[in-house]
C-alpha cells in the first residue's frame, strides 16, 4: 500500500477524484490543513461518490505531523520542474507520495529536505505550467502500483 499526501489541497473535486483513486487502489489518502474546502462539501463527494467509505482519509494539522506518523518511509515530491521522472523511480509498498496544493506547489523547504531523486516530475511539452491535480496523482500511484505487480 502506498501513501498519498496532498499539501494544503484547494480545490474540492480534485480531492473527490483522489478519493476514488485511493479506494480503487488500496492507497490511504492523507490531507494536510488548511484545506481549500470542507470535506463533507457537496462538491467533494460528487467527484468521490461513494467511494469516501471505502478510502482510508486522514487529515493532519501539518506536513511535520503527518510525515512523523511513517517512520521511516520513503517520501517522494511530485513537482513540477524536478530533474528526475517518476518513471525513473523505483516504488516499495509503504512510500509516501507528496503533491503539492493546486496552484502553489509544494513549499522549498519541503523539496530541500529531499534527496534529488526522491524530488520526481512528469514529462510535459516545453511552455506548460503544470498538469491537474488528480491526473498527476493517478498517473505516480498506478506506476508504483504497477512496480509492486498491483498487489
Amino acid at each position: 500500500m502506498f501513501h498519498v499526501v496532498l499539501h494544503e489541497p484547494e480545490i474540492p473535486p480534485n480531492t473527490g477524484n483522489i478519493i476514488r483513486l485511493c479506494a480503487n487502489t488500496g492507497c490511504r489518502l492523507h490531507l494536510i490543513e488548511p484545506l481549500g474546502f470542507e470535506l463533507d462539501r457537496r462538491s467533494v463527494r460528487r467527484a468521490g461518490l461513494d467511494y469516501a467509505l471505502l478510502a482510508c482519509v486522514e487529515t493532519h494539522p501539518n506536513l511535520a505531523a503527518c510525515l512523523q506518523a511513517f517512520g521511516a518511509s520513503r517520501v517522494f515530491a511530485i513537482e513540477t520542474g524536478a530533474d528526475y521522472r517518476y518513471s525513473d523511480a523505483q516504488f516499495e509498498p509503504g512510500d509516501v507520495l507528496l503533491f503539492g496544493g493546486e496552484t502553489r506547489g509544494l513549499p522549498p523547504a519541503v523539496l530541500a529536505a529531499l534527496p534529488a531523486t526522491q524530488r520526481l516530475s512528469l514529462p510535459m511539452q516545453s511552455g506548460n505550467r503544470s498538469l491537474n491535480l488528480s491526473n498527476a496523482v493517478a498517473i505516480v500511484v498506478y506506476e508504483a502500483w504497477r512496480q509492486s505487480g498491483f498487489r
